[in-house]
């Protein structure tokens, strides 16, 4: 059994817990609504997102999310 950390630390990490562990599409309406509310700072769940898991890794996930979305749209980036 692979060991794959609890809080995703990677792209390809983060993007397994999504698709496979939870089963979510990463389409792009899903992909534009979570870029929206993890992009403002005064949405109450990007708040919480902050306050669970810090400034850092919310600023990586709204990266891996802006990675998938560039990926949809057919440009390829390795930015993490």
């Amino acid at each position: 059994m692979k060991n794959t950390p609890a809080i995703p630390d990677s792209y390809a990490a983060w993007r397994h817990c999504i698709t496979v562990e939870c089963g979510i599409p990463l389409t792009e309406e899903f992909i534009r609504k979570r870029l929206a509310i993890l992009g403002n700072p005064d949405e109450h769940e990007t708040r919480r997102f902050a306050a669970a898991y810090g400034a850092e890794h919310l600023r990586a996930v709204l990266s891996w999310f802006e990675r998938a979305a560039r990926e949809i749209d057919g440009r390829s980036d390795d930015t993490p």
